[in-house]
């Protein structure tokens, strides 16, 4: 059986700007190697369409904030290196692989981890499965790097990533993070788990 260390993964957090079907505003990318969270980078940018109220009011991002920011475009050869990895993490990722999905055009996405459906099978009974209240029951947010506040891309990529790591942690192996403690599974499609 596989240790769940064997595995690169990269964290991954988007906000949008609130439009259908959402286009990103920022975007946070957290690597974890060898079972150690590393450096976060992260870049605002400047989206097709505006950023609507409702969803300046959830992440703080406003119009003038990314105006000066780069087109994905200008950025897509840099995010590509740094999604570069053999799994993808995220809370509630259908929606962050969604966007990169549409930006990045021909990317094949990895194995994709989510903690969201990783809290539900692992943390029964909780009253809420939402990243803020995950974040406030395991004390995920303790000695984060000052300046970082909730609903912003690199904090929720490293909160996802010190939570992706405790259910790791627990999971006597690979397999059994997935979800599949017998070892089997098809390995050709990422599935969301």
């Amino acid at each position: 059986m596989a240790d769940w260390t064997d595995l690169n993964y990269v964290v991954v957090d988007v906000e949008g700007n609130g439009q259908q079907a959402p286009d990103l505003v920022e975007l946070a990318v957290v690597p974890i190697t060898v079972g150690i969270i590393g450096a976060p980078v992260s870049w605002l940018v400047k989206p097709d369409q505006p950023i609507r109220h409702f969803a300046t009011r959830i992440h703080g991002l406003t119009n003038s904030d990314v105006a000066d920011a780069p087109v994905f475009a200008a950025i897509g050869d840099e995010v590509l290196r740094a999604l570069d990895s053999a799994a993808l993490v995220a809370h509630h990722a259908h929606v962050d692989v969604g966007v990169l999905q549409r930006k990045l055009g021909g990317w094949h996405c990895p194995e994709v981890f989510d903690t969201l459906k990783l809290a539900r099978r692992l943390l029964p009974g909780q009253d809420s499965y939402r990243l803020g209240a995950l974040v406030e029951a395991l004390k995920l947010d303790s000695e984060l790097p000052e300046g970082l506040t909730p609903h912003r891309a690199t904090y929720d990529a490293l909160v996802t990533a010190r939570l992706f790591v405790q259910f790791a942690a627990r999971a006597r192996s690979l397999e059994e993070l997935r979800g599949d403690p017998s070892g089997g599974g098809d390995d050709e499609t990422p599935a969301l788990f």
